[in-house]
């Protein structure tokens, strides 16, 4: 299911905001991040946004993704840019405002489990019957 990520704005005095789960939650979830934009109140000073998560090794990384100045580029558009919560969002540098918004998607583990290459529809079938068998190479 797909749920509105409600967004968040980054500032001179909230530089970070942090996306989790219940740990105890046994879905598993996808933050999709769809837009980041200056809003009323920015100057025009390049403003920074970092995505800080962890990698592979449990390493904390921070990774720019959005560099706006009011006068040259206050939006991005980031094509629902997919992380794993959790994940902080952190203003690097400039004093905001900066507005993220995006999804959050919950897929539990028991629709996971489910296949569809397990079921065929009537058209594979159909499909299936259609092809030739290939014939062995003759010697």
């Amino acid at each position: 299911s797909h749920l509105l990520f409600p967004g968040c704005e980054l500032t001179a005095s909230t530089k970070s905001y942090t996306f989790q789960v219940d740990e105890k939650d046994d879905s598993d979830h996808i933050l999709a991040l769809s837009v980041v934009c200056l809003t009323d109140g920015a100057k025009d000073e390049c403003n920074v946004v970092e995505v800080v998560g962890r990698n592979h090794e449990n390493q904390e990384i921070a990774v720019p993704v959005a560099n706006l100045k009011l006068s040259c580029q206050p939006l991005l558009s980031l094509d629902n840019f997919k992380l794993q919560p959790p994940v902080t969002f952190r203003l690097a540098a400039g004093s905001g405002p900066v507005h993220l918004a995006g999804w959050h998607r919950i897929v539990h583990r028991e629709d996971a489990s489910f296949e569809e290459d397990d079921v065929l529809s009537e058209e594979d079938e159909e499909e299936e019957k259609e092809l030739t068998p290939i014939m062995p190479a003759k010697k």
